[in-house]
């Protein structure tokens, strides 16, 4: 398929998808966000790909937020579909993704681009990155799952002030919050990203899966309902055998993802 926003490539089994607006400062419009769920969902079902790294282009922004001009229009009941599509379609699904994925967060992580990046399993910024939910000075809150993930991670008293006081703050103190994962330079952001996911494309495909899908149950209802049945489940699997016997023998294991 070809894609008019995203730009994609597969190297040594990582996809890497590019939100390519540069001039909009990569502004997620619907054309976008359907877009994103195609290549998401594509991806899973592609044997060639084990993980994904997420980035914009340019050096400017990682994604600046939703395109308002699609907003403007919108009433009470067009913007519940909107918001609940997004969730559905797009967020929710990196979120699930069975594969790891990783956002490079190279400039402005603003709205809905912050959202997209928390809908990832890790965040590495830019030093040059500034992160925010600028949300309520349109009148408005995050709609894409911003108020729940960045809870999730941060904690009630920063998810407040991030986001009632509207304001942006550095990729040095979104790591020290926890909002991501690493500060490199600009000209590291990539390598770093792949260095981490070379280690965990070591890792039992099967288990990485299952490893997402409790972690992503934590602080739920099912959490740990989810973590035994995941943790049964692996042993249905040949990667467990493989890599217990590989344990026992002292040897590195070679996994099938079976």
């Amino acid at each position: 398929m070809e894609y008019a926003n995203l730009i994609l490539e597969i190297k040594n089994r990582v996809l890497y998808i590019t939100i390519n607006r540069e001039h909009k400062l990569n502004a997620l419009n619907k054309a976008t966000l359907a877009e994103l769920h195609t290549a998401f969902t594509n991806a899973y079902h592609d044997n060639r790909v084990s993980a994904i790294i997420l980035t914009g282009a340019g050096q400017k922004s990682f994604v600046a937020g939703a395109d308002i001009s699609e907003l403007v229009t919108l009433d009470a009941e067009q913007a519940t579909d909107l918001s609940r599509e997004g969730h559905t379609k797009v967020f929710d699904v990196i979120e699930q993704s069975p594969k790891p994925v990783i956002a490079a967060i190279n400039g402005f992580a603003l709205g809905g681009g912050l959202e997209l990046a928390l809908a990832c399993h890790i965040r590495i910024a830019s030093q040059t990155a500034k992160l925010g939910f600028p949300e309520v000075s349109l009148g408005i809150i995050p709609g894409y799952g911003g108020t729940q993930r960045l809870t999730q991670l941060v904690g009630k008293g920063r998810s407040f002030e991030m986001i009632l006081s509207a304001g942006m703050i550095s990729a040095q103190e979104a790591l020290t919050i926890g909002l991501v994962n690493y500060v490199v330079s600009p000209e590291q952001l990539i390598a770093t990203c792949e260095e981490l996911l070379s280690k965990i494309m070591l890792q039992a495909p099967l288990a990485v899966a299952a490893a997402i899908r409790a972690i992503n149950a934590s602080g739920s209802e099912t959490g740990f309902q989810t973590e035994i049945a995941e943790f049964g489940n692996c042993f249905d699997t040949d990667d467990v055998k493989e890599g217990i016997h590989a344990f026992l023998e002292k040897r590195p294991a070679k996994f099938s993802g079976k």
